[in-house]
């Protein structure tokens, strides 16, 4: 059993390497320097969701500054598990059949809040894209975890009956 703090690997002497190397780098933490890195980034990103949800109520911008924050919390926590996994396992994991199109929706409504918001600057679209987020968001973290997508489906089907 390997005692001691562990020991980062020297950066590549060219910077071709340099994406390669940070790839190991976050590969290479210790498990208590990962669930560090997890939760500082998941508070963050609880923080960045929180305080777009008080910018809301500011006349005129509100709604822009709330969809700005709100996805960038989002992408933060939803970026923490990189942490957990590594970057190569999440990036895996992300695009497995059951969870690709789940992957493909939080992505693009990511992009496109962004774009309502910095872009075409219409309020509505942004609010519609950040509930349409939160919702992709929610659907992709439920296949994470055995039968829970199911067991919301057969909610739905009973409820709607």
């Amino acid at each position: 059993v390997r005692r001691g703090p562990r020991r980062a690997p020297s950066p590549p002497p060219s910077s071709a390497g340099s994406c390669c190397w940070l790839v190991v780098e976050a590969t290479s933490l210790s498990s208590g320097t990962r669930i560090k890195g997890f939760i500082a980034c998941f508070a963050a990103g609880i923080l960045c969701s929180l305080l777009g949800t008080l910018l809301l109520w500011v006349p005129r911008k509100g709604l822009y500054l709330f969809a700005v924050f709100y996805t960038f919390g989002n992408i933060a926590s939803l970026g923490s598990t990189v942490f957990l996994m590594g970057p190569m396992t999440q990036l895996k994991r992300m695009f497995e059949p059951t969870r690709l199109i789940a992957t493909v929706l939080v992505l693009l409504c990511f992009a496109l809040t962004l774009c309502s918001a910095f872009w075409w600057h219409n309020k509505g679209l942004a609010l519609i894209f950040c509930i349409l987020q939160s919702l992709a968001l929610t659907w992709y973290s439920l296949s994470y975890i055995p039968f829970a997508r199911d067991a919301v489906k057969k909610c739905f089907t009973v409820c709607l009956a």
